[in-house]
């Protein structure tokens, strides 16, 4: 461990080996951090915060604090962080809302600087998330999402797999897997081309959601219209089987 002479630590605080804490940095009590991570200058962690193995704090960071909830009832509730995640400067992220129930931040994630997550997220792993994105409370994330800067996550939105959302976007409803969406209220644009080739995704699959794109959003029919046409045109495959779950189980609607 290498610990700032003017960094305070809490003598209860499990700090795994080679751990960093840079100068003026604060760890409370209950924080409990994974080896090898690097706590940079001035950060504040804080609440029942578990933190992985290979994670990166830059300046100013504050996490684990008290969600900004007015249901919050200072019961205990906890902010878990997985591997391997960067987090710039002062990103900010908050622990739950209600007593016993978590925000959880997955692997390999990077959250640019002045990055907002509030309580109760729930993010998968490979998140790109740009310079001030900020999410409400319960927003739901799955893996290799990229959101750009400046944009706004309303709460209990979902965002799919693959998903790319353009800087300053306004998000009030369900990003669709494998879909790109921008705007003030973002709009859905089509199938995440690059994405899926960078995801090693095979081009019989990648035209297949494409026709199941045009038929969702060009089609000018009900949504439940669209998904049966689906189900009969294009063949099955692990991608339409979550685009169309992920449709199912939608409470907001999806960005049209």
């Amino acid at each position: 461990m290498n610990i700032h002479p003017t960094a305070l630590v809490h003598s209860k605080v499990e700090l795994g080996k080679g751990v960093k804490v840079g100068p003026y940095s604060i760890i409370e009590e209950h924080v409990k951090i994974g080896d090898n991570s690097v706590i940079g200058a001035h950060c504040f962690i804080t609440g029942y915060t578990t933190i992985g193995k290979n994670c990166s704090f830059h300046t100013g960071g504050i996490i684990g604090s008290a969600p900004q909830d007015l249901k919050y009832k200072n019961k205990v509730t906890y902010l878990e962080i997985g591997d391997s995640n960067t987090f710039r400067e002062y990103v900010t992220i908050n622990s739950a809302t209600e007593e016993d129930h978590k925000t959880v931040i997955g692997n390999n994630n990077l959250l640019m600087a002045y990055c907002h997550v509030a309580h109760d997220c729930n993010l998968g792993n490979n998140i790109i998330i740009a310079n001030c994105g900020t999410l409400a409370g319960f927003v739901e994330i799955e893996d290799r999402v990229v959101i750009g800067g400046l944009s706004a996550i309303h709460q209990f939105t979902s965002m799919g797999t693959f998903a790319m959302v353009g800087g300053c976007s306004k998000i009030v409803q369900d990003v669709l897997p494998y879909s790109l969406v921008d705007g003030h209220p973002a709009k859905t644009k089509g199938l995440n081309v690059i994405g899926l080739r960078r995801g090693n995704i095979p081009s019989d699959i990648r035209n297949d959601l494409k026709k199941a794109f045009k038929i969702l959003t060009k089609s000018q029919i009900t949504t439940s219209h669209a998904l049966d046409l689906i189900r009969k045109e294009i063949k099955k495959s692990p991608q339409i089987t979550h685009l169309l779950n992920f449709i199912k189980k939608s409470k907001r609607g999806f960005c049209s």
